[in-house]
């Protein structure tokens, strides 16, 4: 196994995609902080890793909570290299005109303002340190592309994602911070785990979709991560190939 010579911090780390991409990566030589609301979950998730670890329990819609993970992180660490802005969550599927404005607003914090909060902290370390520079990777979802039905506010943080990675890379450029995007359709979670049943389609149908083993989403943030820094995969798009994407409605 590699020499632990690169730090990354991992959003969600305690469950599906970001506890998948943290044991990945510490599987593969990096240092890695896992961040998210349940401890008892995030020492699972350093459990299953074989590299160094480091446990902050963080809600990331908290600005607070956030200055704190990345202050634990330069503590242990000294540096940053890695950023995988992965916490997210969803509003039930219902009508946007049943929405409350709080069901609206947690997701907004926590899908939108929650990657923003991160990103600043972590490009202020990345300036701030030597060598200089580092790398941002947003999880999108395909919903950043095309919503699913009565899913306004995850579609909207989605949407607005891709406009923060656009100009997290663009912003970041004179500093040798890299931003990326990657959009996982049906990726082999518990959420996903009612699309194996019959879930909601444009059309008014229900129906089972295909799904994919976290494994490849891993392989995939370990590759875009494990980039030289004059190289960058800006979008990524991995889904289940029989999934209902291209030309969806």
């Amino acid at each position: 196994m590699a020499v632990n010579l690169k730090v990354a911090v991992v959003t969600g780390a305690g469950s599906g995609i970001g506890r998948a991409v943290a044991v990945a990566l510490s599987n593969n030589g990096w240092s890695v902080v896992l961040a998210g609301r349940r401890k008892a979950e995030l020492e699972k998730t350093a459990t299953a890793a074989s590299g160094k670890t480091l446990i902050v329990e963080t809600d990331v819609a908290d600005p607070a909570a956030v200055e704190n993970l990345f202050d634990a992180t330069k503590a242990s660490f000294g540096r940053l290299d890695l950023l995988f802005n992965n916490a997210g969550t969803a509003a039930p599927a219902i009508p946007l005109d049943e929405l409350t404005f709080e069901q609206w607003k947690r997701v907004v914090d926590v899908n939108l303002n929650g990657a923003f909060l991160c990103a600043k902290s972590a490009m202020r370390m990345m300036k701030a340190q030597t060598p200089k520079g580092g790398r941002i990777i947003n999880n999108g979802s395909i919903s950043a592309t095309t919503p699913r039905p009565l899913s306004a506010p995850y579609t909207a943080t989605k949407h607005a994602l891709t406009g923060l990675t656009k100009s997290i890379a663009l912003d970041g450029r004179g500093d040798n911070i890299a931003c990326s995007q990657i959009d996982i359709g049906n990726a082999e979670t518990e959420l996903t785990s009612k699309m194996a049943a019959g879930i909601l389609q444009a059309d008014g149908s229900v129906k089972v979709e295909p799904r994919i083993d976290l494994k490849h989403v891993a392989g995939a943030v370990l590759y875009m991560a494990g980039l030289p820094p004059e190289a960058n995969v800006l979008f990524m798009t991995l889904k289940a190939t029989a999934m209902p994407f291209e030309g969806r409605g």
